[in-house]
């Protein structure tokens, strides 16, 4: 499964819905979809550090939030904020033991380019 990222236009939640039901229907494994209304939205929530975070613990696996400021080179209290932001949108789950880990196998951005007038 993947973690898709995207700047949608309205209405473009309901297309994206219709089609996750269509695809758990036909037995396909769902993505998880995320969308923005603008890419300004988008990277103020998925800021570069947070993103570096993203990568970091998907390459390193479940651990604490201490062990991924250490991996990551980061202050804890701002690692931790990060984590948390991370967690709200859906990126980042927290196990039983109280680690914490990225789901996807691959997380994607997709930014449509604003059409030529």
């Amino acid at each position: 499964m993947k973690a898709i990222i995207e700047v949608a236009r309205c209405g473009s939640a309901i297309r994206a819905a219709r089609q996750q039901i269509k695809e758990s229907e036909d037995g396909k494994l769902l993505n998880f979809r995320l969308s923005f209304e603008s890419a300004k939205s988008l990277f103020s929530e998925l800021t570069p550090a947070r993103l570096d975070l993203l990568d970091t613990l998907s390459k390193t696996g479940p651990c604490s939030v201490y062990a991924l400021s250490i991996t990551a080179e980061r202050n804890y209290s701002d690692v931790h904020a990060d984590v948390n932001r991370l967690e709200e949108l859906g990126l980042i789950e927290r196990t039983e033991e109280g680690q914490i880990s990225v789901p996807f196998e691959a997380v994607e951005i997709v930014m449509p380019l604003a059409k030529a007038a």
